[in-house]
């Protein structure tokens, strides 16, 4: 413990800092600013050891500092330790220092010596600082420790002695004795250790080998490191050293064996693996790696075999064929990583399989077949080879299943498809015919071949529609040729056969022919609308169509077509109740009525239908719409509110019915409505209703519905009488020609009668049938089936005999012939090419299977005649003999010609070409012997030269002969091998081999080596002929005399020239590693300065290594044992630049001593030392402690208040530690320095709240360092408020407004005072002052709210009562005293428009129905009256304008916008009318405006006397109308009654008399018969009146227009014969369909009537 005087200046310095570096403490710059203020009173030290328990007593604090312990209660004593742990407590009550918390002396110093904990006791009342200093010693409680518990070496067995191997250092915390001492290996056989003080006091340690290594003896060695400190007890660390040794590349790789035999199947899958090769290599590591590589050149081995270069496997990466080759022999080599290599081959045996699939030739093949076609017949002929042999080429064919043919064996290889079963080419119109063949072997293999063959088409048939029945829809009112649907019918068969044409069938619908309705377009079934329909007249339809395919005979189907006419909103409602133009008024209701009263009802109808005939009812028009209301859905009107005495009496109501269609229809009525009790009333009230419009429009349709109505009536009668007159006539005639007239009953066309006994026509029946083709030919109608259609009977009616069926097919050949002659003739033309193609098909098929038959009975005796053969050298030119083939063959040239000789080759290429006309053989193509046989010996051609007429066929072989066209090549230009100088003599290495396409003598021979000093060749004969050289080492290599070798290789063919080729051979000596890094300087020096820049480049250390290639690369790192460098410091590990990575500061730390180490590739190593010393700078910048301070200060204060105090201090030093500070200008504020370090702010004028009421006061403190640095500190500073301000108004005098009649309480504005103060000093209260307006006190009239200031309104008020007023209101603050001030309110009231004008003249009253007379005479501008008006209101609201609003005559009469006055703007006319009436509107310009009006009464008369008697005659006009309208209805009415009594009584007679025909029809003629004359009827025979007329019903094609229609003569003499009775009967026949016997003729005839 150590105490000094409290007056002495005692300076500590204490530097803080943990293992993080980010803690520091500042006793120095704290303990030193209060000695200057003379606060230090006392100092007192401690020393006590680390790692004390919690609550260990420290030392006595109030005994040393000579203080009573009351005293550190009553101060309230406390320990200050700024940013420092609270590793110290204070016991107030014992006056004692205890340990707070345990302390680790490496964990508050680390490896500062001495380590000390500064604090300072602070008593307040009177203020006492003490400074107290405690000193932390080191007990030895950590252990030597090496950061990396093992140590990995590689040191080659070549390293020489005193070699260095720099190891990691230990690290122990403790200090002093406690600290790291020494080191110590075990074992020590190899390797000695050297330790290398550091200028820090630290040792580096270096392991150096003392005895060479020997990797066969021992290839890794195990250390032990042990690092001792001096504590005691002692304490240790160890690490494992392992170090491996490296070997030499002394040994090359050897083949477990020379020769490896292999079998392999052929087509084996790539992949599969044939043997596995083994090579070893006594070195380790890359010397001792063996990798594995081809060396084949001659042959294609590298295509088919791949050897796994670390694993030694070969396998199959290619195809083997055992018909190409059958052995394969392969050349490996054994390399290690030095480039020694061994070598070996591999003999591969290939085993024959079934690998050989039937091949298919196509010999004949029919594209196209008709359907058709008979069984049997032949559709292609195929010949199937397999080049397998034995069971492996026995070959058995078959075709897929389910198709209608068969393939049959002809001959040995020879097979041919027939058809088996019938064709259709509607169920299948391809058939894909594939063809397996597949031989015996094991396993079976097979190959296919598909034949696409199409069946061709025959009409057989008839289209068929989509549907059975089609129903379409049509919207009515459509446009005529409008397309209502498609029908589709499809036929199955093809092309012109399926062509389908759409007949639209006959028939009627109503009477009416169904062509007038619908017709179809032909092609495409597109069915159009003729006609517009309507829905109320025609609701549907059924008609027939027919689809007829394009065939030859066609055929057809028939489909029942159904149209829906759909209803389109085409009709308005119309309303039946009420009737349109009845009574003025239609119902009266009384005003006793209740809510819901039933007026009347509506009720309309549509002829519509649908929802296009759903009605809804609504309300267009109502003199009072919320008295009355109708029902939407039934028309009911009622009333919807108690009818009252203020409704008035005539109530009209516009009804608008509405349907429910798109787009919808409406018809309107007007319903009058009289709301009285009685009749009277009601007739009173409508007296003077004003005689409508509309009841002209009425009389004049009455009169015009009548006029027609009578027109249509005498119309009606004339016809009739017209009618009796006519019949009259014709009867008189009749009479008196005594019935001699024939009676021929009527009946429509083609009816039949189902009785047997009727009167139909006669009626011929001829069947015909044409082709589409037929437009070309003629139509002739035979005979008929019987001689006579019409037999007479003596009963006198004539009957027709039912045909029997086997009389009308005729049995005579040539009747038969001529009824199907023209039929027979269309065929022959239209299938004449389908008939010629089918007997071509069959002349080629059976001239096919002639020519394959013969083919296959040459084949059976020998097609074979000849074989020759010759031997021609390669490279002959083009064009050159190769032999005489037909003196050779003992042909003669005109046989070679006449048998169209030629060479067949199959897949080969043509080399050789036969010239027929010489019978020689000459070369075509020039001949490569090496490209069309490659090594293969003897090469031949072969092909066969074929002869027909008869067929021969003899076999050519031609031998190539080798000529020496090739010089031997080597793959590779030169070849690069690296061998270290340590290699072996007889070490051998695998050269290239050279290439040569020659064979034979001409092919490689021998090699050539030069220079030859250190190698020679070895060449070896492999087991295929081909020769490999290796090149073995005879004379050890020495890197330091030549450390580079090239050599020629140089390959010799045997032929004449001798040809030969060179490859380079380039060795590099490759250098063994027997050299250690060594560094250029043990020591470097280098200066930064604080705060460099990442970056920055420190020094370059050097290293150099006597070694080459990867030996001599050094490689820099830096020494792990350097913590905390690595994050400051960074080492290029290639070129040695030591840069700056992070931030280093001075006052942290003056120097570093960092450790760099240089290492090989081999494993050795040299470490250097680099001191790095550190400038000062100026980085440290001013720090401000703020030691007092006020936030708040009165406006009132006095100049050199003092604010704040303050403590500025710079870490820097010198001119960087000089500070000076000043503050923000233009504020009322000095600093000042009071002592050292010490400064004061303190005000300098006088303060005003009102102009600022806060001051951020900034303090800026700048040092002189180079560049100076600053720092600032911001103060805000309070100026509290003190009342001296009084309220101010924003204005002097204040005008407002308001509207007259305003609401009482409504606010008319605000007023507005501003105090400068603050908070109550600036709370302003407004006060209404006392006054009066006219004689009333102001506070009747407004009101001032206190706190808001707005001024209300507290009556309402009149602007033509007072006009404007004033007053004052007073604003005063909350201060104390309270301040005060005035403003004068003026007030103006506005007017508003609420008076309407007042008509002043005319002056309106009911006792004078003319106003004012304008004589007819009266000019242009007559004045006829003037409107006079005022208004009471002022401005705008006053002026007033006049306008015409209704008037009798607008263009007779007009109105001054401006003065009222009413002139004329035309002459007054005869035609004008006496009375005019208008309505003038008077309205202001206010807003909104308002107005008055007033009627006008003028008379165009001149006298009075005439006005009057017009004016009398007024209230008769409505009688007089009403009884016109009266009778007009009554007449139209009477018409019509009898003009519908006149139409029932005509229906009457047609009923009664069309009963009397039925009863006519029914009793067999017995009543009296009506004669019928059919227009154009004459007969020109014997005894009838009627022309011949032949009427033929002929169904013909689209294409028969162009042809001719014959007709023969008629068939019967007799068509009409009279009995004695004037009547004939015609007997009724049915026709029957005429039968063919001919099958292909009776599926296309088509039965029609052809009627006379």
């Amino acid at each position: 413990m150590n105490t000094d005087a409290p007056n002495g200046l005692v300076i500590y310095f204490s530097f803080e800092m943990d293992m993080s570096n980010k803690r520091k403490t500042w006793q120095l710059l704290i303990f030193i600013s209060f000695i200057s203020v003379g606060l230090v009173t006392g100092q007192v030290s401690y020393s006590i050891p680390e790692e004390m328990a919690k609550g260990s007593l420290v030392g006595n604090l109030a005994q040393d500092l000579g203080l009573d312990p009351k005293r550190l209660k009553s101060g309230k004593g406390r320990i200050y330790t700024r940013d420092s742990g609270e590793y110290i407590d204070l016991n107030k009550d014992r006056g004692v220092l205890l340990i707070k918390d345990r302390i680790d002396r490496e964990a508050l110093c680390g490896q500062t010596t001495p380590c000390a904990l500064h604090y300072q006791v602070i008593l307040e009342s009177p203020m006492e600082l003490y400074s107290v200093t405690i000193e932390i010693t080191d007990i030895n409680d950590n252990p030597p420790h090496f950061e990396k518990e093992e140590m990995v070496f590689r040191i080659s067995e070549s390293a020489t002695n005193g070699a260095k191997f720099v190891l990691e250092r230990a690290m122990d915390l403790d200090v002093g004795i406690n600290g790291l001492q020494g080191y110590s290996l075990t074992p020590s056989e190899n390797f000695a250790l050297k330790l290398l003080p550091q200028a820090d006091g630290s040792k580096n340690v270096e392991m150096v080998l003392q005895k060479p290594l020997d990797r066969e003896k021992q290839d890794q060695i195990s250390l032990v490191l042990t690092a001792v400190d001096g504590g005691n007890p002692q304490l240790s660390g160890t690490a494992q050293i392992r170090i491996s040794v490296l070997d030499v590349n002394d040994n090359a790789p050897v083949f477990t064996q020379a020769a490896y035999k292999a079998v392999i199947t052929e087509n084996a899958p790539k992949g599969t693996l044939v043997t596995t090769v083994s090579a070893s290599d006594l070195d380790q590591g890359p010397n001792g790696k063996v990798t594995y590589s081809i060396s084949n050149t001659l042959d294609d081995v590298r295509q088919i075999f791949q050897i796994n270069e670390y694993s030694g496997e070969v396998t199959l990466i290619g195809s083997v064929d055992y018909e190409k080759a059958r052995h394969y022999q392969i050349n490996v080599r054994a390399s290690d990583q030095g480039g020694l290599t061994d070598s070996c081959n591999i003999l591969v045996d290939v085993l024959d399989t079934n690998d050989n699939t039937p091949s298919i030739s196509i010999m004949s093949k029919s594209n196209i077949i008709s359907e058709g076609f008979a069984q049997g017949t032949a559709v292609s002929i195929l010949n199937v080879q397999d080049l397998d042999t034995g069971e492996n080429g026995k070959v058995q064919c078959s075709i897929n299943e389910n198709i209608p043919f068969a393939l049959k064996t002809t001959s040995t290889d020879f097979f041919s498809l027939v058809t088996d079963d019938e064709l259709d080419r509607e169920r299948n119109s391809e058939y894909n015919i594939t063809v397996t063949c597949s031989d015996e072997g094991l396993p079976s293999l097979s190959s296919s071949v598909t034949l696409s063959l199409q069946i061709s088409d025959i009409n057989d048939n008839a289209p068929l529609f989509e549907k059975s029945t089609y129903v379409a829809s049509i919207m009515e009112n459509n446009s005529p040729g409008l397309s209502v649907f498609t029908v589709k019918a499809r036929d199955v068969d093809w092309k012109q056969n399926a062509r389908v044409s759409y007949i639209l069938e006959e028939s009627s619908i109503s009477d009416v022919s169904v062509f007038s309705y619908v017709s179809i377009n032909p092609e495409s079934g597109v069915v159009h609308a003729v006609r517009s329909f309507d829905f109320e007249q025609l609701k549907d339809f059924t008609f027939h169509i027919k689809a007829r395919d394009g065939g030859s005979p066609p055929l057809s189907s028939n489909v029942s077509v159904k149209i829906l006419i759909q209803d389109q909103n085409d009709n308005a409602p119309q309303v039946l109740y009420p009737v349109r133009g009845g009574s003025l008024v239609a119902e009266m209701i009384p005003r006793s009525a209740d809510v819901g009263y039933l007026v009347t009802k509506v009720v309309a109808v549509d002829v519509d239908s649908g929802q296009n005939a759903w009605l809804s009812y609504k309300l267009l028009k109502a003199t009072d719409r919320a008295l009355f209301e109708i029902g939407a859905q039934n028309g009911e009107i009622r009333t919807i509110r108690q009818v009252t005495d203020k409704d008035a009496v005539k109530q009209k109501l516009t009804v608008v019915v509405e349907d429910n269609g798109h787009p919808s229809r409406s018809a309107t009525v007007n319903v009058n409505v009289a709301l009285a009790d009685s009749f009277p009333e009601v007739l009173s009230e409508f007296s003077d209703f004003t005689h409508d419009k509309d009841n002209d429009n009425l009389t004049f349709f009455l009169v015009l519905a009548l006029a027609v109505v009578s027109f249509l009536f005498i119309v009606s009668i004339i016809a009739i009488l017209s009618v009796k007159c006519y019949r009259w006539r014709r009867e008189r005639s009749f009479y008196k020609y005594n019935g001699h007239l024939p009676v021929i009953p009527y009946y429509p066309p083609l009816y039949s009668d189902s009785v047997g006994t009727g009167t139909l026509q006669h009626v011929y029946n001829y069947e015909v049938c044409r082709t589409t083709d037929s437009r070309k030919s003629d139509l002739k109608y035979g005979r008929p089936y019987t001689e006579s259609i019409i037999s007479l009977d003596t009963s006198g009616a004539q009957t027709l005999r039912r045909a029997d069926l086997d009389t009308l097919v005729s049995d005579d050949s040539k009747d038969q012939c001529m009824v199907i002659l023209p039929r027979f003739t269309a065929y022959h033309l239209g299938a004449v090419w389908t008939i010629y193609f089918a007997w071509m098909w069959k002349l080629l098929e059976r001239t096919m299977a002639r020519r394959v038959l013969l083919f296959i009975s040459a084949l059976s005796i020998g097609l074979v005649q000849g074989q020759v053969s010759y031997s021609i050298p390669e490279e002959m030119t083009k064009g050159s003999v190769v032999g005489n083939i037909a003196q050779d063959l003992g042909l003669d040239l005109k046989r070679l010609i006449s048998g169209k000789a030629r060479i067949y080759t199959g897949e080969s290429a043509q080399y050789i070409e036969l010239s027929r006309e010489r019978g020689m053989l000459v070369i075509k193509e020039r001949i490569d012997r090496e490209a069309l046989c490659g090594q293969t010996t003897p090469c031949a051609l072969h092909f066969q030269i074929i002869l027909e007429k008869p067929m021969e066929l003899y076999r050519v072989t031609v031998e190539i002969t080798d000529i020496n066209d090739n010089s031997p090549v080597f793959t590779m230009k030169e070849m690069t091998f690296e061998i270290s100088e340590l290699s072996q003599p007889e070490t051998r290495f695998v050269l290239e081999t050279a290439i040569d396409n020659d064979v034979g003598v001409n092919g490689l021979q021998i090699y050539v080596l030069k220079p030859s000093e250190h190698f020679a060749l070895k060449m070896h004969n492999l087991a295929d002929g081909a020769k490999s050289v290796e090149m073995v080492l005879q004379k050890q290599l020495d890197r330091e005399k030549q450390d580079r070798l090239s050599l020629l290789l140089t390959a010799l063919d045997g032929g004449e020239p001798q040809l030969s080729g060179t490859m380079e051979i380039l060795i590099t000596v490759v250098d063994a590693n027997d050299n250690a890094p060594v560094c250029s300087q043990a020591i470097y020096k280098t200066t930064v300065k604080e705060n460099a820049p990442k970056g920055t480049i420190l020094t370059t250390v050097s290293a150099s290594d006597a070694d080459q290639g990867s030996y001599g690369i050094v490689t820099y790192a830096l020494s792990s044992n350097a913590k905390g460098l690595a994050e400051l410091f960074q080492v290029n590990s290639n070129d040695g630049m030591l840069t700056l990575i992070g931030s280093i500061d001075f006052e942290k730390n003056k120097q570093y001593q960092i450790s760099v180490q240089a290492k090989d590739q081999g494993g050795h190593s040299d470490s250097c030392k680099v001191i790095v010393d550190v400038t000062d700078v100026n980085d440290n910048s001013p720090v401000i402690n703020i030691i007092s301070e006020s936030n708040e200060i009165s406006e009132n204060s006095e100049t050199g208040t003092v604010v704040a105090m303050m403590n500025i201090q710079d870490a820097d030093t010198a001119e960087n530690g000089n500070v000076k500070c000043a503050l923000n200008e233009d504020i009322p504020f000095i600093i000042q320095s009071s002592s050292d370090g010490f400064y004061s702010i303190v005000t300098d004028n006088v303060l005003d709240r009102e102009q600022v009421s806060v001051y951020n006061i900034t303090v800026t403190c700048s040092d002189d360092g180079v560049p100076s640095l600053s720092s600032s500190v911001m103060l805000s500073l309070k100026i509290t408020d003190v009342n001296d301000n009084a309220p101010v108004f924003d204005s002097a005098i204040y005008e407002a407004s308001i509207l007259e009649n305003n609401a009482p309480g409504v606010s008319i504005f605000s007023i507005k005072a501003k105090d400068a103060d603050w908070n109550q000093n600036a709370r302003v209260s407004y006060i209404l002052e006392d006054s009066s307006v006219n004689g009333v006190s102001i506070s009747s009239y407004v009101s001032v709210s206190a706190d808001s200031g707005v001024i209300n309104a507290l009556r309402s008020f009149d602007f033509e009562q007072i006009k404007s007023f004033q007053f004052h209101v007073k604003a005063q603050d909350g201060g104390s005293p309270p301040l005060s001030s005035n403003v004068t309110v003026r007030i103006y009231i506005q007017d508003q428009n609420d008076n309407a004008p007042q008509v002043l003249y005319p002056v309106q009253t009911s006792s004078s129905v003319v106003a004012d007379i304008v004589p007819r005479s009266a000019d242009v501008g007559y004045l006829v009256t003037k409107v006079v008006a005022v208004d009471v209101d002022s401005g705008q609201n006053a002026w007033l304008s006049y306008k015409l609003q209704k008037a009798t005559e607008r263009a007779l009469f007009e109105v001054g916008a401006q003065n009222g006055e009413i002139r004329t703007i035309r002459q007054v006319t005869d035609k004008d009318a006496i009375k005019q009436k208008f309505v003038i509107v008077v309205e202001d310009n206010g807003q909104p405006s308002r107005s008055a009006t007033v009627n006008v009464n003028v008379a165009l008369a001149d006298s009075f006397p005439e006005v009057l008697s017009e004016f009398t005659e007024f209230t008769h006009d409505k009688e007089y109308n009403d009884k016109l309208t009266f009778y007009l209805v009554l007449a139209l009415a009477v018409v019509s009654f009898l003009f519908i009594v006149s139409i029932i009584a005509i229906l009457s007679v047609k009923c009664y008399r069309w009963r009397q025909e039925k009863m006519f029809y029914k009793s067999n003629g017995n009543l009296p018969v009506i004669p019928y004359y059919p227009p154009l009827y004459a007969d020109v025979g014997a005894t009838g009146t009627l022309p011949h007329v032949y009427n033929y019903d002929v169904c013909r094609t689209t294409d028969s227009r162009k042809s001719d229609m014959k007709y023969d003569r008629t068939y019967s003499r007799s068509i009409v014969s009279l009995d004695t009775n004037g009547t004939c009967t015609l007997p009724h026949l049915q026709p029957e369909k005429l039968v063919n016997e001919d099958s292909m003729d009776q599926s296309a005839a088509v039965g029609q009537h052809v009627a006379v």
